[in-house]
């Protein structure tokens, strides 16, 4: 432990035991012997302040300590970052991502599906490191093709570039969507 956080965690203990002490006090010499009764009993707080000549060391585990003198916003924080590492699993695990929609529309309903699944078609066929991860389904009225597990939007961003430059001719339709994806541990 830091001199300083020694100090912190001595002045709150010190504080504690400052307000505590006439309670214990009180109770010690309530709970003291009858007349006529012995007095073998020893008032404990009496004895603790003779032994110790004023000084009382407490042995704190670190742990404890850290935990004690840290904002509990950072406990959040870090217990949050260790729940999304211990999430994952071996095989496959869905989570919150984004993906590329490369196709969405919902004109001319005789076509729609064999355009969406085109568009998925020529973007593996370009990008063989997408195979696997083309999804093209449907809410009606709408089809849709998306492209990627991202788990960050940066990532997502990066890919979009890199797509728009390939496929000019339906860039201007490409957009990062946050949704479920899937990812492989």
């Amino acid at each position: 432990m830091t001199t300083r956080r020694q100090h912190t965690l001595l002045s709150t203990l010190i504080l504690m035991i400052s307000l505590l002490l006439p309670a214990i006090t009180a109770r010690a010499q309530d709970a003291s012997p009858e007349a006529g009764e012995s007095e073998t009993r020893v008032n404990v707080i009496q004895k603790i302040v003779e032994s110790s000549d004023g000084n009382v060391e407490i042995l704190i585990d670190d742990d404890l300590t850290e935990k004690i003198l840290t904002p509990p916003s950072s406990h959040k924080k870090a217990s949050s970052a260790s729940n999304a590492s211990r999430a994952l699993k071996p095989g496959l695990n869905k989570m919150a991502g984004y993906r590329i929609q490369v196709f969405s529309d919902g004109r001319n309903q005789a076509s729609l599906e064999s355009r969406a699944r085109a568009r998925g078609n020529a973007i593996t066929a370009k990008f063989p490191k997408y195979r696997g991860q083309v999804y093209t389904f449907s809410s009606a009225p709408n089809w849709y093709t998306r492209v990627g597990n991202f788990r960050s939007a940066s990532e997502a961003s990066e890919a979009l570039v890199e797509l728009r430059r390939s496929f000019p001719s339906f860039a201007d339709e490409m957009r990062v969507v946050k949704c479920q994806i899937v990812v492989m541990k």
